[in-house]
């Protein structure tokens, strides 16, 4: 999914990111999306900070979306779970709507669209992977199979194991990245907080995180 973004696709600029965060107010929760995947077998999990709270077994924070991974090959498992919706291909802010397969190739992310209120519900990541390995899109030698970056809620919710949520954090640090970096931290065993270091250290040398491990 490196290929170049191809032409067309709606720009998205800065006065229109308050419409489109309006447009994202009635997005699932991790509970929905999961209820609406029940039976899939390819494997997904809900990412960024929406996993970061299942993670700690309580919503700690307003989410402005729901953003979930699924192998990039295994993509039309998830989207044939929604027939009478649109997905619309995102990247470089633009919008590519019922995108072409170019465009889908291009870009990872997909935004699950209602055709009837225009509404966002739910963010795809469409991942790198080998066939059952997981590939990093920080750093492609960072390879691990999909049992070892996912884990479950009690009730069954698959979520991005939080090391790997914290790493995709890492690189804008925004205030909110950072909250959760420190909320999570005191949480994460030593074991746990060894393999961000590792993570860090590789993807993003000298980031002020690792000071904090």
């Amino acid at each position: 999914m490196n290929d170049p973004l191809p032409g067309g696709g709606i720009p998205v600029t800065p006065g229109d990111l308050e419409t489109l965060e309006a447009r994202w107010a009635r997005c699932w929760t991790p509970a929905e999306i999961a209820n609406r995947l029940t039976g899939v077998t390819a494997p997904w999990c809900v990412a960024a900070g929406w996993a970061l709270d299942l993670f700690r077994g309580e919503q700690t924070r307003p989410h402005s979306d729901l953003e979930i991974a699924v192998p990039a090959a295994r993509f039309p498992e998830i989207r044939d779970r929604f027939p009478g919706y649109a997905f619309d291909a995102v990247g470089d802010a633009r919008i590519w709507r019922s995108p072409s397969p170019e465009a889908l190739h291009a870009t990872h992310q997909t935004w699950l669209r209602d055709p009837a209120t225009d509404d966002y519900l739910v963010d795809v990541f469409r991942e790198p992977h080998d066939g059952p390995t997981w590939i990093c899109r920080r750093d492609e030698t960072i390879r691990l199979p999909y049992p070892e970056i996912i884990e479950h809620t009690p009730d069954g919710i698959p979520y991005l194991r939080p090391e790997l949520v914290l790493l995709f954090k890492a690189k804008h640090r925004r205030p909110k990245d950072q909250d959760d970096f420190d909320g999570i931290l005191p949480l994460l065993s030593p074991a746990r907080r060894a393999t961000l270091s590792r993570l860090l250290t590789r993807v993003h040398p000298g980031h002020p995180w690792l000071a904090s491990r």
